[in-house]
C-alpha cells in the first residue's frame, strides 16, 4: 500500500509539474479575450427628454446594454463585490483555498455543496459558456479565469461581470436590469434597488422578481445582504424604513414599445453591429397624442372607407423629427399596419405646386399678383384638366395656386429656364425619380412618387427661408453615427418662399374642420394634395416652428372618392396641429420676417396685377421682388375718345362732339378665355372711316407671336407632296382693339388673319423670318427653322 501511495504521489507530483509549467507558458502567451465585441447587445431608445421608448432584443434574443464601471452606481457595485466575492481585490483572480474548501466539503465530508467561483472565474464562464459543474468545466473555468487575470485588471473584470450577469428570463447586465426591473439608468438606482440587483445573479431563475415565488425568495437573499452591508457600514441602519417599502419591479411584459414606426425606421438606418442608447429627436408626448388622432380619426371614418392615415411633425427650426406615426394602428394586420406610410412613396398630388410657383417667382415670371390663365391649353401633346374639371378663366397668381388650379400650375413648370423642376427635385434629394421624360409636365401635378419624409423636407425649406436641410432623428447627432444636422444648400430665395408661404396662410380652413369652443384655429400656411385616381389624400401645414404631414389612404393603392385633400386629410391636420400648439398665435411674420428681406409691398391694379394706371378702378397692396418680379404698369384700362354720333372711336381729338369713356383692353387670348367662362366685356368700339394709320392709338399691347416658338425645330414628314403639305401655324395675343395680323415670311407677306384666329403656312426648308404687324401698326418678329425628316 506504501509503494502504491508513493507512486500516485510521484505521478501527481509529476502531473502538477507539468500542468505548472504548461500553466506558466500558457500565461506568458495566451491572447486577450474581448469582452465585449464578441457578442451583440441591445439598442437603448430614449425620446428627447429622457424617457424610454424601447430596449431591442440583441441578436441572440437577450436583453443587454453595456455600460462602463463609473456608469454604474457605487452602491451596486460594492454590494455585489460583497454578495459575490468579498475577497475580489485581494486574490489573483481564482482564491484557490476557497476551492480546495469547497471540494473538501463537497466531496470529502459530503457536509453540504458550496461553490468558491470568484467573480473572475464567473466571467469566464460566462464569456465562455463553460459547463463549471463539472470537473473538465471546472478545470476549464479556472484556466479561463487566470487568462483574463493576465490581461484585464480587477476593475476591467468586474465591469464585465456587472455586463455579463443574468438577472432573470432573459436579461443580462445591470444595463438593461435597471431599465427594465425599475425604469431608471443603474447610475440612479436607490440603496434598496441596488442590493435587490445584487443577489439575483447567483440564483437568476429562483429569484425572477417577475414570479410571485420569485420575488419572494429575492426578498429573503437581499435582506441577508442588507445585514452584511449594515456590518460593514452602521449608518445604513437609518435606510431600515426605506428598506421595508414594497419594491416596485416591472415585468418584461410592461416594457415600452413606443414610436413603432420611427423605431424600426432608424434601426433599419443603422449597421447591423451598432449598438448602444440612442437618444432621438422623438417628443414622446407629442408622439403619443398624434398616434391616438390618427386611430381615432381612422375608427370615426372608417364607414367611408378612411382606415389608414399617417402623420409626420417636423420642427423645421432644429430640423427634428419630433413624432412619426405610420399607420393608424401598428398592430391591426388588416390595414398592414407596420407599414410605414411616412416613408413609403406615394404619389404627391398637387403638394408640389407650391415649389413651382417659388421657382417661377425667383425667374421673375411672376409675383403673387400676376395674371394667369385657367383655360385649356395644349403642351407639346399633354392637355392638363382641373380637378373640378372646369375652367375658371384668367386667375392671379395668389388664387391660382391658392385654389389648387392645374393648368396655370402646368404652363409655369414649361416656362421654367435656369432649371427644369425635375432637375430641381433631384437638387432637393428627391429619391428614384425616372428619366425627366417619363414624367413631362406631369410632375407639378403629382407625376412622381415622393415620401412624406421628403415631402415635409421640402416644406421647412420654405419656413427656412429656401434653404434646404436634412431632418435630424437625434439630439445630440454629433455623438450619433447615423445623422448628422447640415447648415443646409439653397434652393428657392428667401422672398419666392415668403411669398409662397404667404398665398398658402390666406387659404382657409376646410369646412369639415371645428375647431374646438372658444379657441381660434392656428394660423396655418397649408396645402393639400390629391392623387390620380383617388389613391392618397394629403395636407401640409406649417405652424409655430413645426410642419406637419398628413397622408390619407390605403397601402394596398385601392382608390377612394372620399380620399380629397381637402376633404379627407385637411380636417386631421388641423386637429392634429392644435393639439401640437394649442395656444394658435403663430403668425408667417415669425418665421420670415419679410422687412429683413429684398421685398416691397406696394398698391396693384386688382384686376390686372400690375402697377395701377391712371384709370385702374381698385387697387391692392401685393408683394414683389425689386429687381425680379416682372412688374409694368397696367395699360387694361384706358380712356379713349368716342364720337357721340357715331358711337365709334375717334382719331382727332379736337373734333367736336367727342366724349370720353374708360375700356378695358384685354389682350386677346384673354378675350377669348373671359368669352369662354361667361364672362362679357363691353365691345370697344372700332375706329372711324377716316382714321389714318399713323394716326391710331400705337400705345397699347405689342403683338406676342405664340406660334411659332423659335425653339422649336419644325420637321416636314409629308414634303413635296402637293395633296398633303406641311404646314405651320401662324397666332399671336394682341390688344383688344386689334381687328386684323398681317403676317410676314422674310419680309414677304404671307397672309392675314383676324385677331384671336390663326393662320396656316405651307412650310418648307430652312430658316426664316417670321414677323407680324396688326391693324394699329404695333410688329413683332421671330425666328423659325425647318428642317427634312429622314
Amino acid at each position: 500500500m506504501r509503494r502504491v501511495f508513493r507512486k500516485f504521489f510521484r505521478i501527481a507530483c509529476y502531473v502538477c509539474g507539468v500542468a505548472f509549467l504548461v500553466g506558466g507558458v500558457a500565461w506568458l502567451v495566451c491572447p486577450k479575450p474581448a469582452l465585449q465585441d464578441y457578442q451583440t447587445w441591445s439598442r437603448v431608445w430614449y425620446d428627447s427628454t429622457g424617457k424610454l421608448l424601447r430596449i431591442d432584443l440583441a441578436e441572440d434574443e437577450r436583453y443587454r446594454s453595456y455600460l462602463a464601471l463609473d456608469e454604474i452606481a457605487s452602491e451596486l457595485i460594492e454590494a455585489t463585490v460583497l454578495y459575490e466575492d468579498q475577497d475580489y481585490y485581494s486574490h489573483s483572480g481564482v482564491d484557490f483555498p476557497a476551492i480546495f474548501r469547497a471540494f473538501w466539503q463537497t466531496y470529502i465530508t459530503q457536509e453540504r455543496r458550496i461553490g468558491a467561483s470568484t467573480i473572475t472565474m464567473q466571467v469566464a464562464r460566462l464569456r465562455w459558456g463553460i459547463e463549471s459543474h463539472k470537473t473538465l468545466g471546472k478545470i476549464t473555468q479556472i484556466l479561463r479565469a487566470i487568462q483574463l487575470a493576465r490581461h484585464y485588471s480587477k476593475d476591467d473584470i468586474l465591469e464585465a461581470y456587472l455586463n455579463l450577469a443574468p438577472y432573470g428570463r432573459n436579461i443580462e447586465g445591470v444595463g438593461a436590469a435597471s431599465l427594465i426591473y425599475f425604469n431608471k439608468p443603474a447610475s440612479a438606482l436607490s440603496l434598496p434597488e441596488a442590493l435587490t440587483l445584487s443577489v439575483i445573479p447567483q440564483n437568476p431563475n429562483q429569484r425572477d422578481p417577475s414570479r410571485a415565488n420569485g420575488y419572494a425568495k429575492l426578498l429573503l437573499a437581499r435582506e441577508h445582504l442588507f445585514q452584511r452591508w449594515q456590518e460593514r457600514y452602521p449608518e445604513a441602519k437609518n435606510k431600515n424604513a426605506q428598506m421595508a417599502m414594497p419594491l416596485a419591479v416591472r415585468t418584461l411584459e410592461q416594457l415600452p414599445f413606443y414610436a413603432p414606426h420611427f423605431l424600426d425606421y432608424l434601426n433599419s438606418q443603422l449597421p447591423a453591429w451598432e449598438s448602444g442608447e440612442f437618444h432621438t429627436s422623438l417628443d414622446l408626448e407629442k408622439q403619443r397624442s398624434l398616434e391616438e388622432q390618427a386611430k381615432a380619426y381612422a375608427q370615426q371614418y372608417s364607414e367611408k372607407g378612411i382606415d389608414n392615415v399617417a402623420l409626420l411633425l417636423l420642427n423645421y427650426k432644429t430640423m427634428d423629427v419630433e413624432a412619426m406615426v405610420g399607420s393608424a394602428n401598428f398592430s391591426k394586420n388588416e390595414i398592414q399596419g407596420q407599414v410605414n406610410g411616412t416613408t413609403a412613396k406615394r404619389s404627391p398630388g398637387s403638394t408640389l405646386k407650391p415649389f413651382v410657383y417659388a421657382l417661377a417667382m425667383d425667374e421673375g415670371l411672376i409675383h403673387p399678383m400676376s395674371m394667369m390663365k385657367d383655360s385649356p391649353q395644349r403642351f407639346a401633346g399633354f392637355t392638363p384638366e382641373n380637378f373640378d374639371e372646369k375652367f375658371l378663366g384668367p386667375l392671379l397668381v395668389k388664387d391660382a395656386l391658392a385654389l389648387s388650379r392645374n393648368v396655370p400650375a402646368v404652363e409655369l413648370q414649361a416656362a421654367l429656364r435656369e432649371k427644369s423642376f425635375y432637375q430641381w427635385l433631384q437638387s432637393a434629394g428627391i429619391s428614384g425619380l425616372k428619366d425627366e421624360g417619363h414624367y413631362g409636365l406631369a410632375l407639378t401635378l403629382g407625376g412622381a412618387e415622393v415620401t412624406m419624409l421628403e415631402l415635409v423636407k421640402l416644406y421647412a425649406s420654405l419656413a427656412n427661408g429656401g434653404v434646404l436641410q436634412e431632418p435630424a432623428f437625434y439630439v445630440n447627432p454629433a455623438a450619433e453615427t447615423s445623422s448628422v444636422k447640415d447648415s443646409g444648400k439653397r434652393v428657392l430665395s428667401p422672398e419666392a418662399s415668403f411669398m409662397v408661404l404667404d398665398i398658402l396662410d390666406s387659404i382657409t380652413p376646410p369646412e369639415e374642420y371645428s375647431r374646438p369652443t372658444n379657441k381660434r384655429h392656428n394660423a396655418m400656411a397649408w396645402k393639400t394634395g390629391t392623387s390620380w385616381a383617388f389613391r392618397d389624400a394629403w395636407s401640409i401645414g406649417i405652424s409655430g416652428p413645426y410642419v406637419l404631414g398628413v397622408w390619407v389612404g390605403n397601402f394596398n393603392g385601392e382608390g377612394n372618392p372620399e380620399f380629397i385633400g381637402r376633404k379627407a386629410a385637411g380636417p386631421l391636420l388641423f386637429k392634429a396641429m392644435d393639439s401640437v400648439l394649442p395656444n394658435g398665435d403663430w403668425t408667417l411674420k415669425d418665421s420670415l420676417n419679410p422687412n429683413e428681406l429684398n421685398l416691397a409691398k406696394i398698391d396693384m391694379c386688382s384686376f390686372t396685377g400690375d402697377l395701377p394706371g391712371r384709370y385702374c378702378p381698385r387697387r391692392e397692396e401685393s408683394w414683389f421682388i425689386p429687381g425680379v418680379s416682372p412688374i409694368k404698369v397696367s395699360d387694361v384700362y384706358r380712356k379713349i375718345a368716342i364720337d357721340k354720333q357715331s358711337g365709334l372711336r375717334a382719331c382727332n381729338l379736337d373734333k367736336e362732339g367727342l366724349e370720353f369713356k374708360i375700356f378695358e383692353f384685354w389682350p386677346s387670348d384673354l378675350q377669348l378665355i373671359f368669352r369662354d367662362a361667361g364672362i362679357t366685356l363691353e365691345q370697344i368700339p372700332a375706329y372711324m372711316p377716316e382714321c389714318l394709320l399713323e394716326e391710331r392709338d400705337s400705345g397699347g399691347l405689342i403683338p406676342k407671336i405664340s406660334s411659332p416658338q423659335s425653339t422649336i425645330e419644325y420637321i416636314l414628314t409629308a414634303a413635296n407632296n402637293a395633296s398633303s403639305p406641311d404646314e405651320i401655324e401662324f397666332s399671336a395675343v394682341v390688344d383688344s382693339d386689334v381687328e386684323y395680323l398681317y403676317w410676314f415670311v422674310e419680309n414677304e407677306f404671307v397672309g392675314s388673319s383676324k385677331a384671336g384666329e390663326s393662320l396656316f403656312w405651307e412650310a418648307h426648308t430652312g430658316e426664316f423670318g417670321v414677323s407680324v404687324v396688326d391693324d394699329s401698326g404695333r410688329s413683332a418678329s421671330t425666328r423659325i427653322k425647318v428642317v427634312e425628316y429622314h
